[in-house]
């Protein structure tokens, strides 16, 4: 469980920021925490509130044994409120209902605070509702918007918040962790890329769905390889019809940037920094001949816009027909 003593080792800037605002309690109107996956957002949203309100708290570490600190651990404090994204956007209709809560008085202190997950996925509506309420709060308020792309924040947004950037966590100490949780190394260095969260790994790795991805994603390049004019019938029978939706889809894309990725490092002679192959995989041999650096970056740049466009909510189906063409 994440305290302020062993998140200053992680994030030893973000940790500074919001510890001096609450010893000086000069608490911020609204924190914009941005990180990639797994840099601790959740848990550091979690800690914050827990000193906020935790009665039993030693200088600025909360218990987290109390009643409060459970509660607020498992989302059922009356005082703050989550906000998740509904399907592939938080909605207007979301920011509507918490206002209309933060219209009633606070249930057990003066301050109220609401946490917003995967903020990037506000609808403009929805921003802009929530852009009022940052401005003319009914109560004693603090709100903390989590995102892995500041950028998709509309910037009146990011003006009225506190940002906090979490910095990616050191590679190789997070796999030397994962090793000791069990994983192999060759595990370590992949979900070290996919993910800086230990437990979050450790569950990926031993899902047969994920793994099932993995093995598509890899199929892929090897179809690509070794039986080019059968790549778009190995889409249609493997990945499209046995990856089924937006989430599945944006892990397989994940997975073969980092397949493509590997490829440029063995041609670069970086076989350190490999992730997703082994240095002895037949696949990758035959792709560091078969492709030229200018075609694997049109291939990266095409996933990447890929990517883009599935956020979007165009149609994976169609995005996927027209990124194998491009190989």
């Amino acid at each position: 469980m994440m305290n302020w003593t062993s998140l200053e080792k992680v994030q030893p800037i973000a940790s500074k920021i919001l510890m001096n605002s609450i010893k000086k309690n000069r608490i911020a109107h609204a924190y914009l925490i941005q990180g990639l996956r797994g840099t601790g957002k959740l848990e550091i949203a979690v800690l914050f509130t827990q000193t906020i309100f935790c009665p039993e708290k030693k200088g600025l570490e909360p218990c987290q044994v109390c009643h409060v600190c459970k509660r607020i651990e498992s989302r059922n404090h009356p005082d703050i409120h989550w906000i998740k994204k509904d399907g592939q956007s938080i909605r207007n209709e979301q920011i509507d209902y918490l206002r209309k809560e933060f219209s009633y008085s606070s249930s057990e202190s003066s301050r109220k605070i609401y946490i917003i997950e995967d903020a990037q996925t506000l609808t403009n509506q929805a921003a802009n509702r929530l852009l009022k309420f940052l401005e003319e709060p009914l109560v004693e308020t603090t709100a903390l918007l989590l995102t892995d792309n500041v950028q998709a924040i509309i910037p009146t947004i990011r003006s009225r918040c506190q940002l906090i950037d979490l910095q990616p966590l050191d590679t190789k100490l997070l796999q030397k962790k994962m090793v000791e949780s069990n994983l192999t190394e060759q595990q370590s260095r992949l979900m070290s890329a996919i993910t800086f969260n230990i437990d979050e790994a450790i569950e990926l790795n031993e899902d047969e769905r994920y793994q099932d991805i993995i093995k598509i994603a890899e199929g892929l390049i090897d179809s690509v390889v070794f039986n080019y004019e059968n790549r778009y019938t190995y889409l249609h029978q493997n990945w499209l019809s046995k990856i089924t939706n937006r989430t599945e889809t944006e892990y397989g894309l994940d997975l073969l940037l980092l397949g493509f990725k590997d490829i440029i490092y063995m041609q670069m002679g970086k076989e350190e920094s490999l992730v997703f192959f082994n240095k002895t995989d037949q696949i990758l041999k035959k792709a560091v001949q078969y492709f030229s650096k200018e075609k694997l970056l049109q291939i990266m740049n095409a996933l990447l816009q890929t990517k883009q466009k599935l956020k979007q909510n165009v149609n994976p189906t169609l995005l996927m027909e027209q990124f194998v063409l491009q190989l």
